[in-house]
């Protein structure tokens, strides 16, 4: 796994923009759809791409409305996932957001079911249970597998 969070021109341009964002964006978009369009191309091109799941998303979304420094903040109620190659249907589409990004307006998915999908397309079961040094069992993925997306 390849992330960008550099440096451009000296300057620090990492993605958490709470300030500035469409000018740290327009730096660190170009590298990073550069990036993955190289790795599923090249995927593609030595025939790995159906059993190489790619995932592509950050850890929470941002705020739907840019605060006072130009910037946006944290917002764990909507973000987006990417996810391509390991059985994907080619333009699959699974759930949406209202029209500012705020909220999910239908199918909403939660990082759980992606960890289950994750699990799913690797042939392990996302309910099954492993158990801590005490011994107390936790369920992989307390989410479900997207199987909508793959075809």
């Amino acid at each position: 796994m390849a992330v960008y969070d550099g440096r451009t021109n000296g300057q620090d341009a990492n993605w958490d923009s709470h300030e500035r964002v469409f000018e740290r964006h327009r730096q660190l978009l170009p590298p990073a759809d550069r990036g993955l369009a190289a790795l599923v191309e090249d995927l593609t091109d030595r025939g790995l791409l159906d059993s190489t799941l790619v995932v592509a998303t950050g850890e929470f979304g941002r705020t739907p409305r840019v605060n006072p420094s130009g910037g946006r903040d944290h917002w764990p109620d909507c973000y987006t996932a990417v996810l391509t190659g390991g059985g994907v249907r080619g333009g699959a589409m699974y759930g949406s957001s209202d029209r500012i990004g705020a909220y999910p307006a239908s199918d909403p998915a939660t990082p759980a079911d992606v960890a289950a999908t994750v699990l799913w397309r690797f042939g392990v079961d996302p309910g099954a249970e492993v158990r801590d040094q005490t011994g107390r069992p936790f369920r992989l993925a307390e989410g479900e597998p997207l199987t909508r997306l793959f075809g």
